[in-house]
């Protein structure tokens, strides 16, 4: 399973340039359905970048076979991994939607995907692709198989990451020591 997640990776890579071309179209708010309503403070979703980046982490967490875990803390684990943390909900309350993710039609790699009762992370929407905790370890399975089709319609949800206006990291560093003191 280890080397179908490296294969879906390289393909993936190989097909990016023209997957992120085809992503930013896709992210005109009056087609994909990634508004940001009703939000009390500024907030934008994951980029492709950020998504690549959950997708590393999940490699790393597939690479280094930690402990089985179901889905939704194995899902969990690699966004907190990835730097991007959010309170933990099992896949029924995903599939209902949070506050930390926004729901989506058009996936982009790294974004969830979720059904009643598992849930998963986007690697290739145009293969449609996903990484997974399955009963057998950690793997890459398409979603439109026969066996995820039974399950039922899925949902797709990208991390909303809160952009805290005024806030750098030179305002969070100590004031510079001043000659002579």
């Amino acid at each position: 399973m280890w080397q179908k997640l490296q294969i879906g990776v390289l393909v993936f890579f190989l097909l990016g340039g023209r997957l992120a071309r085809a992503q930013r179209n896709a992210d005109d708010p009056g087609t994909s359905g990634t508004e940001l309503t009703g939000t009390s403070a500024p907030a934008r979703l994951l980029s492709l970048d950020e998504g690549l980046a959950v997708l590393g982490a999940a490699m790393e967490t597939a690479h280094h076979r930690a402990l089985h875990q179901d889905c939704s803390h194995s899902v969990h684990q690699i966004y907190d991994r990835a730097g991007f943390p959010y309170s933990y909900e099992t896949s029924t309350t995903l599939y209902q939607g949070t506050s930390d993710f926004q729901r989506v039609t058009q996936p982009q790699p790294g974004d969830l995907i979720v059904w009643r009762g598992h849930m998963g992370i986007i690697v290739n929407p145009v293969q449609h692709s996903f990484f997974s905790s399955l009963r057998t370890g950690f793997g890459v399975e398409k979603y439109d198989s026969r066996y995820w089709r039974k399950r039922g319609r899925p949902r797709f949800y990208r991390y909303v990451k809160i952009a805290w206006e005024g806030l750098t990291l030179a305002a969070a560093a100590p004031p510079p020591a001043q000659a002579g003191s």
